[in-house]
């Protein structure tokens, strides 16, 4: 076995008083956490600001971290309500160009627009990333989590249930309804 150290590992040693293993932590998990509350935050530097007070937070709740979840979903689900808890302070919502264009092309799913270059289709690409933004934003919060977490993130539908607090069945149709409002919108531009 190589030196490679769990996540579990590292937080026993933590637990134990080793702030450097937590240190380590950080350094793993920094980079998607920050990607995570850019999608909440709007200004780069708050960001930064409610990924360290994510990480501050996780720190002195690790000790009641009892290894349910994976560290990540537990440190994920602190993030987003820290973010979410900012957001609630400022009084104001996420951007529409918080979604970078291969996350919608995730979302949507149409390799074949991507295949042929034309400028109809290019037109059209982009009209349909527009929409699906735009549902994407008017969606109501849990949705619009729900569907983050699965499209986005990838995370498993017993991951989500996990960061979003709620059973599987209420993930599975926090989904469904998130993915017919935006098949919706869409519609009427792929019906031509």
């Amino acid at each position: 076995m190589a030196n490679k150290v769990t996540d579990k590992q590292l937080i026993e040693r933590v637990k134990l008083g080793e702030k450097a293993a937590y240190d380590l932590l950080v350094l793993k998990y920094q980079q998607r956490i920050i990607n995570l509350v850019s999608r909440f935050v709007r200004n780069h530097s708050d960001a930064l600001d409610v990924t360290q007070e994510a990480f501050i937070k996780a720190y002195r709740a690790l000790p009641n971290f009892r290894g349910d979840s994976a560290f990540y979903t537990w440190l994920y689900r602190i993030a987003v309500n820290t973010a979410k808890n900012h957001l609630a302070v400022q009084n104001r919502r996420p951007r529409e160009s918080d979604y970078d264009v291969s996350e919608i092309e995730q979302i949507e799913g149409n390799a074949a627009l991507t295949e042929q270059a034309t400028p109809e289709n290019l037109l059209l690409k982009d009209e349909l990333q527009a929409t699906v933004l735009k549902a994407i934003d008017a969606l109501p919060e849990d949705l619009k989590t729900a569907i983050m977490l699965r499209e986005v993130e990838g995370l498993s539908y017993e991951e989500i249930a996990s960061v979003m607090e709620c059973p599987i069945g209420t993930v599975r149709s926090r989904i469904f309804r998130a993915r017919e409002a935006i098949d919706s919108e869409m519609s009427p531009l792929l019906q031509n």
